[in-house]
């Protein structure tokens, strides 16, 4: 349910993270920073947000699979209801492309399917390809179906060693990147363990998930390439679940268990050195949609203050995706809140009012 009429509507407010005042015209999905005539002023004294943005995100993927797109748009409701106003999709079965003339839907920005190898993923998540050395091409073919991004798996569980390993070389991976980049997308890895950073690093992909298996000298190199993690803290919060169900993997159990024991650590360490990290809730098989809240509560977790954690979760992925802010001719999304979330966190929980491409959310 919305709000929809055809007036110009002024938000007058606040902006939290400068304190400075901050007022916003809304016409026809877009956002006006100069004073526009015959405005209804629809909120006064309010704090305004840009939408959050969950950086990693499945819409189209639920337990079970086979999700439809109608599916996907509830998923999504449930998403910018939260305030989640900017997806970025790592990862579907489903083309959720549909969902993007959709007003109430968050604007998404996708990484087509995940790419894997036989058994080395979760079944029909993604491209399952039988000859590795075809990576690089399935990159090329998956960078035009998305919107700027690839997903690789990096690693998962191999069933003959009986743990975590990596599914690519060193030149498969290298040959990958280069390929993504050609077609002028980022890629980014799907990463639970350790023996896959060192080669995905080298060859210079621009974003870890997960990462539960950074050592320091990886988060280093992380700093110093300019690779970001998005550490998925309420997922990696299901590993001792997923470690449990794993009986016939004995080695694969403890190591699942390891990470989870030790990645607050890591994740602060990395927070600490500067790794570019961002809120990200993996929503759409273990997790829950409508979650980034808790996610950005997480954040503060690793060392983050409550203002960096929502930097982290709006205005730092806004930009690192290319998405707009709060200026002139961006999509209209943002939060009206009736207190600071950086003084009152609690305040993200009840926003006033969720504007998506103009749109009032009820």
């Amino acid at each position: 349910m919305t709000v929809t009429d055809t007036s110009v509507r002024h938000y007058r407010g606040r902006d939290p993270f400068t304190d400075e005042p901050l007022e916003l015209w809304v016409h026809e999905g877009v956002i006006s920073r100069e004073s526009v005539a015959d405005a209804v002023t629809v909120a006064d004294d309010a704090w305004l947000i840009p939408g959050l943005v969950d950086a990693h995100n499945h819409v189209g993927i639920a337990p079970g699979l086979g999700v439809t797109i109608e599916q996907a748009r509830a998923s999504a409701y449930l998403d910018a209801k939260a305030g989640t106003l900017l997806i970025r999709e790592v990862g579907s079965p489903l083309d959720t492309h549909p969902l993007d003339s959709d007003p109430l839907c968050p604007r998404f920005i996708r990484s087509g399917k995940h790419i894997a190898r036989p058994k080395r993923y979760l079944r029909d998540y993604g491209v399952d390809l039988d000859d590795p050395n075809e990576l690089a091409a399935e990159v090329a073919r998956q960078a035009a179906a998305g919107d700027g991004w690839v997903k690789i798996v990096g690693d998962w569980i191999d069933r003959d060693v009986g743990d975590l390993a990596p599914l690519w070389t060193s030149s498969q991976l290298s040959a990958a990147v280069a390929a993504a980049h050609d077609a002028g997308a980022r890629i980014t890895a799907h990463v639970f363990g350790t023996a896959a950073l060192d080669d995905l690093i080298d060859a210079g992909v621009d974003c870890i998930e997960h990462g539960t298996g950074l050592r320091p000298d990886h988060i280093d190199r992380l700093v110093e390439e300019s690779i970001a993690l998005v550490p998925t803290m309420i997922q990696v919060e299901n590993f001792p679940s997923i470690a449990d169900g794993a009986d016939r993997f004995p080695t694969y159990q403890a190591n699942m268990r390891a990470l989870y024991t030790g990645a607050r650590d890591i994740f602060g360490a990395a927070r600490e050195a500067g790794v570019q990290m961002y809120a990200g809730t993996d929503a759409g098989g273990f997790v829950g949609h409508g979650r980034i809240v808790d996610e950005v509560e997480a954040m503060t977790a690793l060392g983050f203050g409550m203002r960096e954690a929502l930097w982290q979760a709006s205005v730092a992925p806004r930009r690192w995706l290319g998405a707009g802010l709060l200026d002139d001719g961006d999509r209209a999304d943002f939060l009206v809140l009736d207190a600071n979330p950086i003084v009152d966190p609690s305040a993200l929980r009840r926003p006033t009012a969720v504007v998506s491409s103009g749109e009032v959310l009820a």
